[in-house]
């Protein structure tokens, strides 16, 4: 059977909550959940592969070998962050061809200075809009297949206000982009107007301790969007976890006593495949 395309998600009418994956571990765990989507996040992949912050320092080869390995290690459909192409217009092009051969269902694309900076973090400038428009216009025509997804970032909001925001939303949308995406708006209000003026998927990214207000899927829905992304969530909740067992073992020398929720064992060695290898050493056991 084919994989359900993001069109087909769109298509269904469906609220589609994507949560983030930045490793195979992450992506297996989110595959195996009730998610229909799954979102890579730049700044967690950049975090676990390279431990350096999300501000423009991995490369499209850093990037573009993880987009394949978790797209092809999954059967949910993955939407990924291309950041803005890692370069010139030409590296678009690129960018939107090698993500889509690797098996990606829909890239994100965004309107920063190259390099870029991570949303909701400041210091992030935005190129003219002549320039986004066209980056996201090259993006379109790159791609070979309709059903591979143009997703149109802006992070205007932040440095010059959601009016130019809303104004680069529609000249993304003249340029070709499937979907639009506003970042970081700062209130409620402000998401009602973003639902209030187009008229076509809209994502919202919900980052805990971000600048946008984490809203849950009625509230969303309510206000105008289509899909919402969690591309920290995991992450951030797998961090505390980590540090809480770390702790635990440094000061009581063993994990023993730790009260944290932990995979059984035997179901992890599950989710990794381990059932295929022991099937396989059953059948093909060698004898002497």
């Amino acid at each position: 059977m084919a994989r359900q395309t993001v069109r087909d998600l769109i298509k269904s009418g469906e609220f589609i909550a994507a949560p983030g994956v930045f490793d195979m571990i992450s992506a297996k765990i989110a595959d195996a959940s009730a998610a229909k989507l799954l979102y890579l996040t730049g700044y967690g992949t950049v975090a676990s592969h390279l431990g350096l912050p999300d501000a423009g320092i991995a490369t499209y080869s850093d990037m573009v070998g993880r987009v394949e390995r978790m797209a092809n290690g999954v059967e949910k459909p993955l939407i990924a962050d291309g950041d803005t192409g890692y370069g010139g217009l030409l590296n678009v092009d690129f960018t939107v061809r090698g993500y889509e051969a690797a098996g990606a269902q829909a890239i994100q694309i965004e309107d920063q200075e190259f390099p870029k900076k991570c949303g909701h973090t400041p210091g992030r400038r935005v190129i003219p809009l002549a320039d986004a428009a066209n980056r996201i216009k090259v993006a379109t025509e790159a791609r070979s297949s309709r059903d591979f997804l143009v997703i149109a970032r802006t992070d205007a909001r932040t440095s010059l206000g959601l009016d130019e925001a809303l104004r680069r939303g529609e000249a993304f949308l003249k340029a070709g982009a499937d979907i639009l995406f506003i970042e970081s708006p700062e209130s409620e209000e402000e998401m009602a107007r973003i639902g209030r003026t187009f008229d076509v998927p809209l994502l919202a990214n919900m980052v805990e301790g971000g600048r946008t207000p984490v809203l849950d899927k009625n509230e969303l829905e309510r206000l105008g969007f289509k899909i919402a992304i969690f591309p920290t969530s995991g992450l951030l909740a797998a961090g505390a976890a980590m540090r809480s067992i770390y702790q635990e073992i440094r000061s009581a020398g063993s994990s023993k006593s730790w009260t944290g929720d932990m995979y059984a064992f035997g179901e992890f060695c599950r989710l990794m495949g381990f059932e295929r290898i022991w099937q396989f050493e059953r059948e093909h056991a060698e004898t002497t």
